[in-house]
């Protein structure tokens, strides 16, 4: 049995309780859960804007240690320390065999219906795992395809980060992006993921990195990652102040909010031919558009789901950044905190004027 943060009924928090992970079967591993990152994608499910069945165990930006293996696994081994990825992959369907694994709907990689489920708890009520991972648990069954081995000298607790809010903000600037150096970018929203896309743009030699965040807390952390410039997100005039400087518009604009007005800020920043990209996750009836100037000015807009990544090459060579001094994830991580204070952690997610906050198990 091992302690696990539940979600029972959405808008009521989650309650630690015990459940118990059955043996991986052959393609599966079983893990020590060290460190999980609060993201506000499982905000959403928590608070019931997107609809999940239930009880299940959110949680998705996690590493730790491999406790055991099924019989067929190749890519880990005992004692590995990974990271997980909620792209899951299978490694054999149309997107997977065309490079684009992001967008892989994983199939192969959870157990068939008549099979026995991974999580149960009061002997066989089924707990569901929530995107192929379930992390705010003591310890993660997967399929291997959703976790990756790294350096053993990556601290875990920074290495987790890296599973989401990295790999999706880092990820839309190399892969989404693939920005040219003296590009111009603008990221709206300097939580966890937006300040990833910050210090990647710094890394990838952006010409000019915009913060746009409504509070002067988070623009000023943004500088630290690697902004030059910032703006208030919610100022009448953001957009033209971000034209003005840029002296015609962002060559990228990336919204990592969620939010409507974010994304209608990052559509009227771009320059001619430039690009939006939107991260956050909308409520299900938003909609954001490109206008019949936008079109004929060569705008596009784009989604970019978990920034694009291939993440078994691509979460090594993040590990790396930071272990070379280039990626800065000590900055983004605003405090570490027990499983037992997970709703005191989304509450302060939910007034918005912290980074990441991040569990920590013994």
């Amino acid at each position: 049995m091992v302690k696990a943060a539940i979600l029972e009924k959405p808008g009521n928090g989650l309650v630690i309780g015990e459940v118990e992970l059955g043996e991986p079967a052959p393609h599966e591993v079983l893990i020590d859960t060290k460190a999980c990152g609060l993201c506000h994608s499982d905000l959403h499910f928590i608070d019931g804007a997107y609809p999940h069945a239930l009880p299940a165990i959110p949680g998705h930006e996690a590493a730790g240690v491999v406790r055991a293996v099924g019989s067929e696994v190749k890519t880990v081994k005992p004692g590995d320390h990974v990271v997980s990825c909620l792209s899951a992959f299978c490694g054999h369907c149309e997107f997977c065999v065309t490079g684009r694994m992001f967008l892989c709907l994983g199939a192969d990689t959870r157990r068939p219906a008549d099979a026995p489920v991974r999580i149960t708890r009061n002997g066989d009520e089924m707990v569901n795992q929530m995107l192929n991972l379930s992390a705010f648990s003591e310890q993660m069954l997967i399929h291997e395809h959703a976790c990756v081995a790294i350096d053993k000298d990556m601290p875990l607790d920074r290495a987790a980060l890296i599973g989401c809010a990295v790999t999706t903000g880092a990820g839309t600037i190399f892969n989404a992006a693939n920005l040219t150096p003296g590009e111009t970018v603008v990221v709206i929203g300097c939580g966890g993921v937006g300040l990833a896309a910050i210090n990647a743009a710094k890394i990838a030699g952006a010409g000019m990195v915009i913060a746009a965040d409504p509070l002067e807390e988070k623009r000023e952390l943004a500088k630290v990652l690697g902004a030059t410039h910032t703006v208030d997100a919610l100022a009448p005039d953001a957009a033209k102040q971000i034209i003005s400087m840029t002296k015609g518009g962002v060559h990228y604009a990336i919204e990592a909010v969620g939010r409507q007005a974010s994304a209608d800020l990052a559509v009227a920043s771009l320059r001619r031919g430039g690009t939006a990209i939107i991260l956050g996750m909308m409520p299900l009836d938003c909609k954001v558009g490109l206008g019949a100037m936008d079109l004929l000015s060569g705008k596009k807009l784009q989604g970019a789901i978990m920034g694009e990544n291939h993440f078994p090459v691509d979460l090594p060579r993040l590990v790396d950044f930071y272990m070379r001094g280039l990626l800065d994830l000590d900055t983004i991580i605003a405090e570490r905190i027990p499983l037992e204070d997970i709703n005191k952690g989304f509450d302060r997610m939910r007034e918005g004027h912290s980074a990441r906050s991040v569990i920590v198990f013994d």
